[in-house]
Formats: structure tokens, sequence, C-alpha cells
């Protein structure tokens, strides 16, 4: 049996390093070896070469004979739109192929995400002298309601564990795909930005993100969409915590769910 961490993918290295570093720390709780493997395009990543997707992963594994795969969904929401597609992936590779086993653990829960940004606010509060500001978690924000109510549920959490260490918090997304029908993944991060009690003084962005890339890198879209709301409110200053992925609770949740399965024995 091969397994595997499995995350959406990106062109941007950075990902993919926050991937593997990810990906070894859980093989060393778990005791197996764990790949790093992304769904799509990491494979077009540069520099330091191509990365590890999802079907030629298999496809090699299948030509040296093995028939088992254990899946660890590295994601913020696993039974939202990425990890429905991955789960349809998968199956349509193993028609393709003949027939092959495979598992998806559990992912990170959202009590587990709730603790990670808890902790993350309180490192940012401590390391930049931060005395109760408000906080706005954000995620990527797409069609999927299970994806937002995870947001939600995890800001809920977070505030629940911060008490009175910060000002309110509020769930935003990135972005939101088209359609009115899609108001679940409102507000948006730069209206969030604009809002009574958010748009002026210290404000804190906790990224609902597990590694680096295009979105959530030192200059990727979270930062931009930040320093645009800056400019327009001279008297506002974001903050960023660190990412949820390479904290030691979010390694150890998955490690625990991988030795979980199996112990579970997850394959037939």
């Amino acid at each position: 049996m091969r397994t595997a961490l499995v995350d959406n993918g990106s062109l941007e290295p950075a990902a993919h390093a926050g991937l593997r570093s990810a990906a070894a720390r859980i093989s060393e709780r778990a005791g197996i070896p764990v790949d790093a493997v992304s769904w799509r395009h990491s494979d077009r990543a540069a520099p330091g070469g191509p990365a590890r997707t999802l079907a030629p992963w298999i496809r090699s594994w299948l030509s040296q004979g093995e028939r088992d795969f254990l899946i660890v969904p590295f994601l913020i929401s696993p039974g939202g739109a990425v990890g429905s597609a991955l789960r349809a992936d998968l199956e349509a590779l193993a028609a393709e192929a003949g027939g092959f086993g495979f598992a998806v653990t559990q992912g990170l829960s959202e009590d587990a995400l709730a603790d990670v940004v808890a902790d993350r606010v309180r490192e940012a509060l401590a390391a930049r002298g931060l005395r109760r500001p408000p906080v706005i978690v954000v995620d990527h924000g797409g069609p999927s309601r299970a994806s937002a109510a995870v947001r939600d549920a995890v800001a809920k959490g977070a505030r629940e564990r911060l008490g009175g260490c910060v000002g309110p918090v509020a769930a935003a997304s990135m972005e939101a795909p088209e359609g009115a029908s899609r108001g679940f993944s409102r507000p948006l991060l730069r209206d969030a930005l604009a809002s009574p009690g958010f748009a002026s003084g210290d404000v804190l962005i906790a990224p609902l993100f597990l590694s680096p890339g295009r979105h959530a890198g030192p200059d990727g879209d979270l930062a931009r969409i930040a320093r645009r709301a800056q400019e327009r409110s001279a008297g506002l200053r974001c903050h960023f915590t660190d990412l949820a992925g390479s904290h030691p609770a979010a390694i150890g949740a998955l490690a625990g769910a991988l030795a979980e399965a199996l112990g579970a024995g997850a394959l037939p």
C-alpha cells in the first residue's frame, strides 16, 4: 500500500514545499512513508522541477504492481468541491486501470482547525503586541456550501477559544464564484475590511489556508487585498497570522487520522 498527503495543487513552488514538509512530518509521526502529491497543477511548478500529481503518481505505482492507495487530504474542507472532485478522479482512475483499492482518511476537523486558528492568533498577538484587535478568518471561497460552513464554524470556534483577548471575530472569503445564489461565500475580505469595527486600527487576518502560494503567500492575493484596504482607509493596519498547515496540531491531527485509518483497516 502507498500513502500520499494530497492537496489541491498550485503553480507556486512554495505551496508544494509546504506540502512536502507536512508529508515528511506526518510520515515521521505515523512511522510509514507518506508521499507529497498534488491533485493537479503542481507538475508545472518551477523552480526546483515538477512536483508529483495524482494521476501520474498512481499510474507509476500501478506499473510496479501496487494496487492499494491511502489518501490523506491536505484540504481545509475535504467534503467541499475539491474533495468531491478528488474522489471522482480516484474512481475514474480505478475504472481506467481495471480497478484498484483506495481509501481517503479523515481530514482536519472543524474543532482541530479552530484550535489551530486560535493558537495562530495568540502567536500574532504576542509577536506584534496587539491588544484586543478584531479578527477576520478568511478562506478561499468557492462553489460549495460545505466549505463556507467549515469557514463559519472555524471562526465561531476560534472566537469561543480566544475569549476576551480579541475584539469581534468575523468570517470572510477571498473571492466568491459568480451567481447570486452563492452568497454563502460572502462577505468578501475586501468588504469585511470596509465594515464597521474592521475598517480602522489594527485588524488581524487569519488565513484559513494550509500552505503559502498565489493566494496566501507574502505577496499573494490576500496581502494585496489588505494593502488596497489600507490605501482606502488611512487608519487601517492589517496584520496576518501564520498559516494553518504547518502548525503542530494540524500535523498531529492528520497523523492521527492516518493512524486511525490504518488501525481500522481502511482498505479491504
